[in-house]
């Protein structure tokens, strides 16, 4: 979901919930790991069915003013920690059954209304985009970064195509002042040749800037490693994505490891490994008719599931090298 697309509606959906529920079948019990508890709308479902437990997780500190609400109701079956999800190896689950990893990549509707947050270019004021746990601010990184890594963001994670002028008018413009929200929108503003009547030409920059601040593409790939990892024979790992990086991300994860590599027939027969998730559908679940009636910005949500068909820990992936070009960007903000 796009952070600067903000809705009307002043209540929080959790999108395709009913979808999720069917996959993940939490009347036969079990362990659950939310790790985008957000406004808790996964978790509270899913404690409805008897002999549940849900281990939540947040990098969001706001999130723990609703866990705390949630623990007094279900203190022996809810835990939640706030830290980010790529972290969920470091959480002590070697007895835990778990049944379920459950991933929602988009933002809620208090967070991106939150001006604190900065998240929305209909606000004014300091730009900051940080979700929790984060090193630097989107101020930092506009007001620090060179023109040539200013440009790379913009291109690689919100596939801005101007973003060369943009940057190069970013440049230009701090050298006299120092930039916040209003000022890089009229920046973008200037720089484009080619206006867009239905997105707003600050969209594709901001959201470049969400998700280079929030490491969103690292997290996103040791969330996917370290959940394999922790989920038992038969347990599901779901995710549902909002823009066509993320997706692409989770569509390949789970295509890698789900079938075996082809070999030429002319070369040496060798017993490959057996494949770590089970497929069961190529093609993602999106919104019904119904819930994008009620619930407009879910229109972009896909979500793309796996059940992991051993308990075996240990498995090759290549998706650190296949995506690696993406993680090289992100790296720019370890100087800041």
């Amino acid at each position: 979901m796009d952070a600067t697309i903000v809705s009307k509606m002043q209540k929080h959906y959790p999108v395709l919930l009913n979808e999720i529920i069917s996959v993940i079948s939490p009347q036969h019990g079990g362990t659950f790991i939310d790790c985008t508890f957000g406004q808790g709308g996964y978790t509270k479902k899913i404690l409805e069915f008897e002999n549940t437990n849900v281990i939540a997780l947040d990098r969001d500190i706001e999130s723990a003013k609703i866990a705390n609400q949630l623990k007094e109701k279900f203190e022996d079956r809810f835990i939640f920690k706030n830290i980010k999800f790529s972290q969920l190896n470091n959480l002590k689950l070697k007895n835990e059954n778990i049944k379920g990893v459950i991933f929602d990549l988009g933002y809620s509707y208090t967070q991106i209304k939150n001006p604190q947050k900065g998240l929305s270019f209909s606000d004014s004021g300091k730009l900051n985009m940080q979700m929790g746990l984060n090193s630097y601010s989107a101020e930092d990184v506009i007001n620090k970064l060179d023109e040539k890594q200013l440009e790379k963001i913009f291109k690689f994670f919100g596939d801005e195509k101007e973003a060369k002028y943009i940057s190069r008018n970013i440049i230009k413009e701090r050298s006299r002042n120092k930039i916040d929200t209003k000022s890089l929108v009229e920046i973008i503003d200037r720089s484009k040749k080619r206006k867009n009547f239905k997105v707003h030409n600050a969209t594709k920059v901001f959201q470049a800037l969400r998700i280079f601040v929030n490491k969103e593409i690292s997290e996103l790939i040791f969330g996917l490693i370290n959940a394999a990892k922790v989920l038992k024979k038969g347990g599901v790992l779901g995710v549902v994505t909002f823009h066509s990086l993320e997706d692409k991300i989770v569509k390949y994860f789970f295509k890698s490891l789900s079938q075996n590599k082809s070999i030429s027939r002319y070369s040496p027969v060798v017993k490959q490994a057996d494949t770590l998730f089970n497929l069961i559908q190529k093609k993602p679940i999106t919104p019904t008719d119904e819930e994008l009636s009620e619930n407009p910005p879910s229109r972009s949500a896909k979500f793309r599931y796996a059940i992991k068909k051993t308990d075996f820990y240990n498995f090759d992936t290549d998706i650190l090298d296949q995506f690696g070009n993406y993680i090289e960007v992100e790296n720019y903000g370890d100087k800041l």
